[in-house]
């Protein structure tokens, strides 16, 4: 069974996207837009985001029109979106919605992805939601050097430093790299 890792790029202040949940200052540090080795999970066999991350994302890449764009970010694999709305799934993809607690998921996603890794791609209250139900096994943060005066944080959740190790801080062209496990609850 493959870990579940909450993979994502945040500012020096803690924000994963600004107030209107754009990546747009992501995008704007050096290589933003094409990110070294090293910056996401090799071959995850699944990708799990919520629906703001996914509007978003089919949005600014206009994948609804554009339906063969999506494959560039998140390849042929399946990809998990938490929503309790209905949105619209671009030609060619394999996009299952799910609602509800990660823990009723979860089977589901675990299936899905096999003996390979399942990526939490964002937002950081789903990522808190798989720490609540003990289902993170890795959080890599990708720190940018860029601070916001608000948006989304990295992880809305109070978690203590007896629940995190440390397992690697490098540089990777313009950003810091951190890696920690993520230890079960005592």
């Amino acid at each position: 069974m493959g870990r579940i890792i909450f993979d994502t790029a945040t500012t020096l202040n803690g924000f994963i996207a600004d107030e209107d949940n754009s990546l747009a200052w992501l995008f704007a540090v050096e290589n933003g837009t094409q990110p070294d080795e090293g910056l996401f999970p090799a071959d995850p066999g699944v990708m799990v985001e919520g629906s703001t991350t996914y509007e978003w994302v089919l949005e600014e890449s206009d994948i609804l029109a554009h339906p063969e764009r999506w494959a560039e970010f998140h390849g042929e694999r399946p990809c998990f979106v938490f929503t309790s709305r209905t949105l619209p799934v671009p030609r060619g993809t394999d996009i299952r919605f799910v609602s509800g607690p990660v823990s009723d998921a979860l089977p589901a996603i675990r299936e899905a992805a096999g003996d390979r890794d399942i990526w939490v791609v964002g937002g950081g209250d789903l990522a808190g939601q798989f720490l609540d139900a003990d289902a993170l096994d890795e959080i890599a943060i990708s720190v940018a050097p860029v601070a916001l005066a608000g948006g989304a944080p990295l992880l809305p959740r109070r978690v203590e430093s007896d629940r995190l190790r440390l397992e690697s801080a490098t540089r990777v062209g313009q950003f810091a790299r951190l890696v920690y496990t993520v230890l079960p609850r005592a």
